[in-house]
């Protein structure tokens, strides 16, 4: 059997500073992400909670309600909407092209571009009441928070500000601002009716198992462009 050949000292002295560097900035990347998603959860839950309380005396069917879906989800259900609150586990990095990289904080030093994503998907109420796997949900925001806890929102309208990232830091009320927002985008978010020629042709199979459970895709803009929401208002 050969000799073990000893690592090349470069080679090595690199693997060990990447370790040091990139590696524990990942993680503590993933901790503070972990840290404001639970903190996340907490105030989804009290809002709901607030806003059922101002909803006393009103018709039981339109308050909200919060379901914790495990480790990484959380679920709002707000109005004839799902508001689907995800963690990625993972830690990301932005493409050449993303304005991030123009921010003088991550000019400043690249290991601030180093962010963990926690997603908001807005969904139909209905599509998970009556298990409509093909159902359409969109993206309405996703927050990324860095190694230091500052954070932007990337998303539509009112919740999109990259630019001021760097500036700062997500805390219990930047969180509960964001959750507003979401929550207000969605109910603005109306349900338009599909273009014609999308739903002219079904199937006996979907007749048979009554058109509104089956497989016909429902989605708040199916066959219109959403980028037409992302203009400020």
């Amino acid at each position: 059997m050969d000799e073990e050949q000893d690592l090349d000292p470069g080679i090595k002295s690199n693997i060990v500073n990447i370790l040091r560097d990139k590696s524990s900035v990942k993680q503590k990347v993933y901790d503070n992400t972990f840290e404001t998603f639970s903190s996340l959860k907490e105030v989804l839950h009290e809002l709901i909670n607030e806003i059922n309380d101002d909803l006393t005396g009103s018709d039981r069917r339109i308050k909200l309600d919060y379901r914790d879906r495990g480790k990484f989800e959380a679920e709002a259900k707000v109005a004839e909407d799902t508001l689907i609150f995800s963690m990625h586990s993972n830690v990301f990095e932005f493409d050449r092209e993303h304005s991030v990289w123009k921010t003088s904080y991550v000019k400043a030093n690249k290991l601030n571009s180093y962010c963990g994503i926690i997603y908001i998907y807005n969904f139909l109420a209905d599509s998970f009441k009556y298990n409509r796997a093909n159902d359409l949900g969109y993206l309405i925001g996703r927050i990324f928070i860095n190694r230091e806890m500052h954070f932007f929102v990337e998303g539509k309208r009112q919740m999109n500000y990259v630019n001021d990232f760097g500036s700062q830091i997500i805390n219990v009320n930047e969180l509960r601002k964001i959750v507003e927002k979401t929550i207000l985008y969605a109910l603005d978010f109306d349900l338009l009716t599909p273009p014609y020629d999308t739903v002219k042709i079904a199937t006996v199979e979907q007749v048979n198992t009554k058109i509104e459970s089956a497989k016909l895709q429902t989605g708040k803009r199916l066959g219109f462009r959403f980028n037409s929401d992302d203009v400020f208002e």
